[in-house]
């Protein structure tokens, strides 16, 4: 089953650079079913970080095909991905467009970070724009079982391995 993103805009008060609160709009992404499941998501998403009153704005399905996050990364780049394709009966190429959501701290590390998810790609790809996004933070969904999966693999992985003699 396909993961479908949700971007969801919540306003709320924020204290800026100079101690001032500023209203403030920030969009965010939640992975979910439904728009009622997105809004309930962001909800108890943003009140574990904000103590005051918020509201959400926008909640629109997000154009993202992949969200790659990586560690040590702070902002979220767009990266479009035009998949090139021969087409047989024609005998032209034809090109369809992604987009995906990479984690990075600047520009050519978005570049980077897309041609290694590319990497495996069976066919040819151009990577022919990567912007920053607006987007503030993303909240995967998680049913519990990729915790305990994670936690298993963490603890296998402590177990010295004995060599037979």
């Amino acid at each position: 089953m396909s993961t479908t993103w949700y971007e969801c805009k919540v306003k709320y008060r924020k204290l800026d650079d100079n101690g001032v609160q500023k209203v403030t709009t920030e969009p965010y992404l939640v992975d979910a079913l439904s728009y009622t499941e997105a809004e309930k998501r962001i909800n108890e998403e943003m009140s574990m970080y904000i103590s005051e009153e918020f509201l959400i704005t926008n909640i629109k399905v997000a154009n993202f095909a992949e969200i790659h996050p990586f560690e040590n990364s702070d902002r979220w780049f767009k990266t479009k991905v035009s998949l090139v394709a021969f087409d047989e009966e024609s005998g032209k190429e034809r090109k369809s467009s992604l987009y995906l959501l990479v984690q990075a701290n600047d520009v050519k590390e978005a570049f980077d970070s897309t041609n290694l998810v590319m990497k495996d790609t069976m066919g040819d790809y151009t990577i022919p724009a990567i912007s920053e996004s607006p987007i503030m933070d993303v909240f995967p969904y998680f049913n519990g079982e990729e915790e305990k999966l994670s936690q298993f693999n963490a603890a296998k992985a402590s177990i010295p391995v004995q060599e037979e003699e």
